[in-house]
């Protein structure tokens, strides 16, 4: 288990005006990408024996970047040659097609309801990168979540590809995240360095604990970089 990776500010979360941007894809060099990259390092090489294949991505509370880290961890690891499938996961507020640019009129949810395979619905907006949009929004999204047609789902693409990112809602909103930790390998917790308070992180700890989930570590997102050296990097290694 690797504890934490530090992500620095994205440059468009300054601005509620522009549309957010991937930075893994926009700005390749600069230390959020680099950071990105090594959390895709501590993946490969953190837990060898028994890597995790199937990772839910959430976070404590809303808008703390589950969802730009979920988008960019895909990116990097398909830039790595890993066979990537990111399936939106939160079927009460989605964003996986906006981050990416694409239409959402089906996705996960039609291939649920059957008559579908899942390469008719997904997208590759990066080469070697997959990413299955929400679709309509389910009126019970924790019950669709928790189906035995969601489980054979994930059971399919765990076959077809290295990774599989779900990027779930946020664990003090709703219970969907703790059903998706069930069914996943592991999951990886972001937190706002600027917002994530300690309450609302040893809740969300709790809960993932009481289904015993396996949690992977946590991503500190929007790290004030002036404080850090981002040249060097630290694995942080099992308690």
């Amino acid at each position: 288990m690797f504890e934490r990776d530090e992500i620095p500010p994205h440059p468009e979360e300054n601005s509620a005006e522009e549309p957010l941007k991937l930075v893994s894809i926009e700005d390749p060099m600069g230390p959020a990408a680099e950071a990105y990259r090594t959390l895709r390092t501590n993946l490969f090489y953190a837990l060898v024996d028994d890597p995790p294949r199937a990772i839910v991505i959430t976070s404590p509370g809303p808008k703390e970047g589950k969802s730009l880290t979920c988008a960019n961890l895909g990116v990097v690891l398909a830039q790595a040659g890993r066979r990537t499938l990111i399936v939106d996961c939160d079927l009460r507020l989605p964003s996986m097609h906006h981050l990416f640019g694409l239409r959402n009129f089906q996705g996960v949810v039609d291939l649920l309801a059957g008559g579908y395979e899942m390469r008719e619905l997904w997208h590759e907006p990066v080469p070697g990168l997959r990413v299955l949009t929400s679709g309509p929004l389910p009126p019970n999204p924790a019950e669709t979540l928790g189906s035995r047609r969601f489980a054979e789902l994930l059971a399919k693409a765990r076959e077809e590809f290295d990774y599989v990112l779900l990027d779930a809602p946020p664990v003090g909103a709703v219970s969907d995240p703790v059903i998706l930790a069930t069914q996943g390998d592991g999951v990886l917790l972001v937190l706002d360095a600027q917002g994530t308070r300690k309450g609302a992180l040893r809740q969300s700890l709790r809960s993932l604990e009481a289904v015993r989930a396996n949690v992977l570590g946590t991503v500190v997102n929007n790290v004030d970089t002036s404080k850090k050296n981002y040249a060097t990097y630290q694995l942080y290694t099992a308690r």
